[in-house]
């Protein structure tokens, strides 16, 4: 389970990064935001006629608000109409998950520590009771259907750890949903409803997207519905962790509830999804970060083409180029990615790139700071060329790497998930090694590591040992999950428990 909010150290004042978190099973639930496209930016957009990448809807402008007085003021957009017409298509999404108790203890913050709010008014709403070694506790937050067909986008860190998730549409009507994939370094994840013929959002890009436009964004903060706020962009490209995701920052109120809901710009295409805020309090303060729809639209399609999603890799770490550095690298400005080391055997590594190189363009495209070429390698493929232009030794050469896979990161815990329409035992399990087979006198068996879900509710504790599902012996997962596959309601554990010997049933949900 993540924790409520991610907290960064900024400065003296110790600004929190915060995934702005309501009930908390993925941590905090981020923000809401409203886009600001000036009457002129909008008539230009109108005119140019920006492409739509994907195959919704067409965008509903808004309408500019009469303005009395002198002819050339600027008129506050109406957002009337891209909340009638894209409302129905975001979501409320609820989550129930555990967690361990020794896991979720509040921080030791002084009373006095702004910090010690926010901590103390989002911890887990854990039940009296239970057996100590797992809690159930519950989360909320937002997202939009991309899909007719019941796909929809959010965030990861809202249905991290998951047992249970549930949309809830605009008109009340309530679906399980299934987490078809997310993906923790761009906090993005895709779930999937069972359902047909539903409003979906269309989708906009970030490329055409400027500093002081407007932006609107709708979603559930502290759980209240369909909630808009609104707001300009203030500023572009803000990297603010070691992802690679250059994110946009606006003055959108956010706040726990909204994180994965849409930002909209004023054609109603969504730019972005609300994700983290800074704060002092865990509250918002006046900046809140969304995920570029970009980002999220290609992570989006590797997870529904193939259940995963890779990352590529170059192999450096970057800083960047202040005038300090221009000088001593007798650069004529203060701009590029300084190589301060390279990983041995890696992309860059076969490329020649060295530490004390600058990079100064990729592919064409001139870097400002480090974290331009972090955010072009996320969005990048393995396999995928980089043509780099470096200043070396006071001369520019040309060096191109072939960009390798990361590591992939794990999206959630190894759970014993169904392969019957999505069933899940919530059990994470190993094969006993002939050292506890001996130790507790049994030929064959699986220990359980980690219990949600439906078993942690039947009872099922970290520790025991499965001996049996609805009679049949089983001494591997693969057995375990062929059993459950033939079941259609439930199943029945053969459990041992120090010396006893006890049957739990385990419904599938």
């Amino acid at each position: 389970m993540s924790n409520h909010g991610n907290v960064t150290a900024i400065t003296a004042k110790r600004l929190t990064l915060a995934l702005c978190a309501a009930g908390v099973i993925g941590g905090a639930v981020g923000a809401i935001a409203v886009e600001h496209n000036n009457a002129l930016a909008a008539a230009a957009a109108a005119a140019t006629g920006a492409p739509n990448p994907a195959a919704t809807p067409a965008p509903v402008a808004a309408t500019p608000a009469p303005v009395a007085g002198n002819p050339a003021s600027v008129a506050l957009p109406d957002f009337t109409k891209i909340v009638s017409h894209n409302g129905p298509a975001v979501v409320n999404i609820r989550v129930v998950g555990t967690t361990k108790v020794s896991q979720r203890q509040m921080p030791q913050f002084d009373e006095d520590d702004p910090f010690f709010e926010f901590f103390r008014r989002f911890q887990p709403q854990q039940p009296r009771g239970g057996n100590g070694r797992g809690e159930l506790v519950y989360g909320a937050g937002s997202g939009f259907i991309v899909s007719p067909d019941g796909v929809i986008l959010t965030n990861a860190h809202v249905v991290r750890d998951a047992d249970e998730v549930t949309v809830k549409m605009q008109d009340r009507r309530e679906y399980r949903a299934k987490v078809l994939g997310s993906d923790p370094r761009t906090d993005v994840a895709v779930l999937k409803i069972d359902a047909k013929n539903l409003p979906v959002v269309p989708l906009g890009n970030t490329r055409n997207l400027q500093v002081g436009e407007w932006v609107l964004a709708i979603g559930s903060p502290f759980g209240l519905e369909s909630t808009v706020t609104a707001g300009v962009v203030s500023a572009k490209g803000r990297t603010i962790d070691n992802n690679g995701v250059q994110f946009i920052q606006t003055d959108v109120a956010v706040n726990p509830g909204n994180s994965g809901g849409p930002l909209f710009n004023t054609r109603g295409e969504v730019v972005g999804i609300n994700s983290q805020i800074f704060s002092q309090t865990g509250g918002y303060q006046g900046l809140s970060f969304a995920i570029p729809i970009d980002v999220a639209v290609r992570i989006k399609d590797q997870i529904v083409a193939t259940g995963k999603v890779q990352h590529a890799k170059l192999g450096v770490s970057l800083q960047d180029v202040g005038q300090s550095f221009a000088d001593a690298f007798k650069l004529q400005s203060p701009d590029g990615a300084l190589v301060a080391n390279v990983e041995r055997g890696s992309a860059a590594d076969k490329a020649g790139l060295k530490a004390g190189d600058v990079i100064r363009k990729v592919n064409g495209q001139a870097l400002i700071s480090g974290g331009d070429l972090s955010a072009i390698v996320a969005i990048a493929k393995p396999g995928d060329r980089l043509t780099m232009d470096v200043w070396r030794e006071g001369k520019e050469i040309q060096v191109t790497a072939t960009l390798a896979s990361a590591k992939a990161d794990p999206a959630s815990r190894d759970n014993l998930a169904g392969v019957d329409g999505g069933a899940k035992l919530g059990l994470a399990l190993r094969p006993l090694d002939p050292a506890e087979r001996s130790q507790v006198g049994v030929a064959a068996g699986l220990v359980v590591e980690d219990a949600g879900g439906a078993a942690a509710v039947a009872g099922v504790q970290p520790g025991d040992v499965v001996l049996a599902v609805n009679g049949k012996p089983v001494a591997s997962v693969a057995q375990v999950r062929d059993v459950v596959k033939k079941s259609a309601k439930s199943v029945a554990l053969l459990v041992q428990r120090g010396d006893e010997k006890i049957f739990i049933p385990v419904p599938i949900s």
